[in-house]
């Protein structure tokens, strides 16, 4: 007779996972019909959590059971499918189950030897990347926190290639006394690549600024002559009107002269993967570095940006660290490819983004949110609302008369909270913008959210055009 099996005891820190994760749960499953952004009783709530430092330790569970009653309800809704705000991302089911995984392993993604695991999903995510949109696959790249600190890791490699050029070491002797670098940016250049400018020490002052049409693209007939050492900024989806520079002038200007090319492509980029839209983003492949953000379109959640290069050796010239601790291998070192060395590894949500995703998958992303964005401009110009942009992708942006209006009716739909969408100045015009991103926009989101919009316009007295 076989003595009888004791199932294992739950362990306390079992318990304590299994609780927090049906809470996490509820959570999910409750997102999408919940208020998109907090209540003003679920703000004041939030002062619950100002209590002097507790001298003695609290339960576990009741730090959690503090976390979700007070925390849950004053998060917005960005999980769910009527947030329109930021080009914040949603986050696919896997990226979220791939999360509760990478804080169990607790995986430090500095180097190989530190976590084998992390180290092989970031270069496979990577790999992965580039061939879903078709750069270079002899490329060298990383994971950041987002496309600002993607940009600055790219204007910093170029700087160190372009002046390695010249027979100056910037890593090693700094940039007093380096000879000069040019910077050219197009008139509406996102703030993050200025904000990297001035971190890599080119200054914001201190750049070539071309003309940019009425869309917000780089005009390749207002090039300065460009040079070997020059710097040319250019983007993929402008951050208002979702348009892209015409990357094929600019970057065959730019290869004749031996200039770098850099690609602001924080969620543009992605489009290259839809056959549908991967006109839009036609020439970019010919740049010498690209930044996007993997938290906008591809929904791997916060935070993960991605940087990729073709000199590898300049990345890693101007990322690399050496410490008589420090024992990197043959293979590539996370480390060694971002300015930060300690991080999170971010690698394992991408990984399981992309898997779950595939080819087909991440096209019907853009495809639909897409679509989303031209049923959101169709439904406003048929009620007589100016779109002040080119809905080429999944940016909108509207007027509803003045700008006090205007500004009056964005207040009204975010207090009234059934979607949420910000405000924006365009060419001089108040705006409000609309930038659809998440998988879990459906059709009935979109249908809900016009209908809200529509009906707060009503309201803040937005006279439509053909009222008038």
């Amino acid at each position: 007779m076989q003595p009888l099996r004791r199932e294992k005891e739950e362990s306390p820190a079992g318990r304590l996972l299994r609780l927090t994760a049906e809470r996490a749960i509820r959570y999910v499953d409750d997102v999408g019909a919940r208020a998109v952004a907090p209540a003003a009783a679920d703000l004041a709530g939030l002062a619950g959590f100002y209590q002097p430092f507790p001298f003695v330790p609290c339960a576990a569970a009741e730090a959690i059971r503090q976390l979700d009653e007070l925390g849950s309800p004053a998060t917005v809704a960005t999980t769910g499918g009527r947030y329109f705000g930021f080009v914040n991302g949603g986050m696919v089911p896997a990226a979220v189950a791939a999360n509760w995984m990478a804080a169990a392993w607790n995986q430090n993604a500095a180097l190989r030897v530190m976590s084998p695991v992390a180290a092989e999903l970031e270069e496979v995510a990577l790999r992965w990347i580039c061939e879903a949109l078709e750069l270079p696959l002899d490329w060298a790249g990383g994971l950041v926190t987002c496309a600002t600190m993607a940009n600055f890791t790219a204007l910093v490699t170029a700087r160190h290639a372009l002046l390695k050029r010249e027979g100056w070491d910037v890593t090693e002797d700094g940039v007093f006394g380096a000879p000069p670098i040019e910077v050219v940016v197009g008139g509406e250049v996102h703030a993050s690549v200025l904000k990297a400018l001035s971190m890599a020490g080119f200054g914001r002052n201190r750049v070539t600024i071309v003309e940019a049409d009425s869309q917000g693209r780089m005009r390749p007939d207002r090039l300065p002559r460009l040079a070997e050492r020059t710097i040319v900024c250019i983007q993929a989806g402008n951050v208002n009107t979702g348009a892209f520079d015409p990357a094929e002038e600019i970057c065959g200007a730019a290869n004749a002269e031996g200039a770098w090319v850099h690609v602001d492509g924080a969620f543009g980029l992605w489009v290259r993967v839809s056959p549908k839209y991967a006109h839009l983003a036609r020439g970019f492949e010919k740049a010498d570095s690209w930044a996007t953000d993997a938290h906008k379109w591809p929904n791997a959640g916060y935070d993960c940006g991605v940087i990729l290069v073709k000199d590898g050796a300049a990345l890693r010239a101007s990322m690399g660290i050496t410490a008589a601790y420090l024992e990197p291998g043959a293979r590539r070192e996370p480390m060694c490819h971002t300015p930060e060395a300690s991080r999170r590894a971010r690698g394992v949500e991408l990984w399981a983004t992309l898997k779950s995703l595939g080819r087909s998958g991440l096209c019907e992303l853009i495809d639909q949110t897409c679509e989303h964005a031209q049923k959101f401009a169709e439904g406003l110009r048929d009620a007589g609302f100016t779109i002040l942009n080119e809905v080429v992708i999944n940016q909108v942006l509207v007027s509803f008369g003045s700008p006090e209006v205007t500004r009056h009716v964005i207040r009204r739909i975010q207090e009234e909270r059934t979607c949420w969408c910000g405000g924006t100045v365009w060419q001089g015009e108040a705006a409000m913008r609309i930038s659809v991103s998440s998988w879990a926009t459906t059709a009935d989101d979109v249908a809900r959210s016009l209908e809200a919009i529509l009906r707060a316009a009503r309201e803040c007295g937005a006279v439509p055009m053909n009222d008038e």
